[in-house]
């Protein structure tokens, strides 16, 4: 612990600060919510409860105050010759509040999630990054793949 820092899984328990971050990153990129704070909030808490065998969350704490978090999807992927069980990782929802950034405490918060990850033995993990980030991101090890593809596809409210 640095400065009284602490990067840790989030309690159950903190999910609705968790929440307030997330929203809070929505409206400071210029997000419109679609939804009510509150409807958010409670949705937030149970979508993050029902998807924790695939979704982990890390929170960035000072002094017992949340100011971060970070999410690392997991995928299970299809079964080789190589290796019979093999998954990869997306990061997602990489937040700060505003009066702590730029100190490097983002990317402590990134280095966490990729400690994880290697502890839980994934194959790689991707970001899909806002133009602001991109040298955190590289700083912290990631790099541009020739290989790595995305499609934009029609956006739906349900998923099967």
């Amino acid at each position: 612990m640095e400065n009284n820092i602490t990067i840790r899984p989030a309690a159950p328990h903190e999910l609705d600060v968790v929440a307030e971050l997330r929203w809070r990153w929505i409206l400071e990129n210029e997000g419109v919510p679609v939804t009510e704070r509150e409807e958010f909030v409670q949705y937030f808490i149970t979508w993050a409860r029902e998807n924790t065998s695939s979704h982990r969350c890390m929170v960035l704490v000072r002094d017992e105050v949340i100011i971060g978090m970070a999410w690392l999807a997991v995928l299970q992927r299809v079964p080789s010759p190589r290796a019979l069980q093999r998954a990869s990782g997306d990061l997602q929802c990489v937040y700060v509040v505003p009066g702590e950034r730029d100190g490097g405490l983002g990317g402590r918060l990134i280095d966490a999630v990729l400690t994880r990850a290697g502890g839980l033995g994934l194959e790689r993990v991707t970001v899909h990054s806002s133009p602001r980030a991109i040298p955190a991101y590289i700083r912290h090890g990631f790099e541009s793949s020739p290989r790595l593809l995305h499609a934009h596809v029609a956006r739906t409210t349900s998923y099967p």
